[in-house]
């Protein structure tokens, strides 16, 4: 229904307004001289809206039959919400929760960066649980700048390479720096550079697990010649002692974490952090314990994009493969050791053994810090 305005035309329907109830008053009310009108009026606001009164105009309306005018009241129109933000197409939207997790997960990794320990020496809880899950991400790597820092003289007893963040506080390189760094790559740590023969490795028993000179009854090991390639490992992966392996010989894993030779050109030094593919593995049995040796190239190395598997190494880097098995097969010997031995019918396998090497033993490592295994003497700060 629309109800004529006191000018004489038609206005809104009330039902339009029902914040809003319509009032009339008596004519008598007006004063003042004719031609203006007056009156005594009210609205009843509704929902807490303002109202805005319409002051009519002389007597250009005629009263109503009972001697009333009839007063519309219009709300004054609400002041406009806030505009909704705008829908964030699907793929920036994953991207962001992306980050968000990867904030998230960064924020309990950087404790362990931190160094942040209960008074028992063990990490918080936030920091054991996030590596409990395997939740560690490569946020850590791109928002923080890990860098190898020296403590000591090189080739001494007391020498160590630690793993710090742009702050200067220390991380694991064997447990803080993620496995995986993206689709089929992963973050290899260098132990020894090539072409060199002071025999580094990760100290497994210490805090923070620096990277430090083996020894043997106190004096301090090198290989008998240089090694051709950098050498290292793959963190957040081991090699569990109690578990056999049913494909080699049912031979039990060393203890400690995957090997990995890197056959790009660039020397590397002790601790740096490189994004590599695997390409191929060699399983070696040292002493009746299994000791996996994943072969890789660095992303940065020119040939990178050339290989892609086992075949792809024979083809760009021919007798490669070769001379890893060789080599490490024969180090001990001028020691009067034996020579070591290959499972798998002494050759490399594909490089999808090779991922699923790296899986198992990623996941052998994820049972080690949630204590399903002993750790023994293995440092998991």
């Amino acid at each position: 229904m629309a109800y004529p305005s006191l000018d004489g035309s038609t206005g809104p329907a009330h039902e339009a307004f029902p914040n809003v109830r319509i009032s009339s008053v008596p004519a008598h009310t007006r004063e003042g001289p004719p031609d203006q009108l007056a009156t005594t009026h009210h609205a009843t606001r509704a929902r807490g809206h303002p109202v805005q009164i319409l002051k009519p105009r002389a007597s250009s309306a005629a009263p109503t039959p009972s001697g009333r005018r009839r007063l519309l009241f219009f709300p004054t129109p609400p002041p406009p919400p806030a505009p909704y933000p705008r829908r964030t197409p699907e793929p920036v939207q994953m991207a962001t929760a992306a980050t968000a997790s990867a904030t998230a997960a960064t924020r309990f990794t950087l404790l362990a960066a931190a160094g942040l320990r209960s008074r028992a020496g063990r990490l918080p809880t936030a920091v054991r649980f996030q590596r409990q899950r395997g939740l560690t991400t490569t946020a850590l790597l791109k928002t923080v700048d890990l860098r190898p820092k020296e403590q000591g003289q090189p080739e001494t007893l007391d020498y160590r390479v630690f793993l710090v963040d742009g702050g200067g506080r220390k991380v694991s390189p064997w447990h803080d720096v993620p496995l995986r760094a993206g689709d089929g790559v992963f973050h290899f740590i260098v132990e020894i550079p090539k072409e060199s023969s002071a025999k580094m490795e990760v100290a497994t028993d210490e805090a923070f697990t620096p990277i430090k000179q083996d020894t043997k009854k106190g004096n301090l090991r090198y290989y008998p010649y240089n090694i051709n390639w950098n050498y290292g490992l793959f963190p957040q992966t081991w090699e569990d002692p109690t578990s056999a392996n049913s494909d080699v010989e049912g031979a039990f894993g060393d203890n400690d974490p995957v090997d990995v030779v890197e056959i790009g050109e660039r020397r590397a030094n002790v601790g740096d952090v490189l994004k590599v593919k695997p390409l191929a593995a060699l399983a070696m049995i040292d002493e009746g314990e299994l000791d996996w040796k994943i072969v890789a190239i660095s992303l940065d190395d020119p040939k990178a994009s050339l290989v892609n598997d086992v075949d792809d190494v024979e083809k760009h880097f021919p007798g490669t493969l070769t001379a890893i098995r060789d080599w490490f097969r024969d180090y001990k010997i001028p020691d009067g050791k034996p020579a070591n031995r290959f499972g798998l019918g002494n050759k490399p396998t594909s490089k999808e053994y090779a991922l699923k090497v790296i899986q198992e033993t990623n996941e052998s490592w994820e049972k080690l810090v949630k204590r399903n295994i002993p750790a023994g003497e293995l440092s998991l700060a």
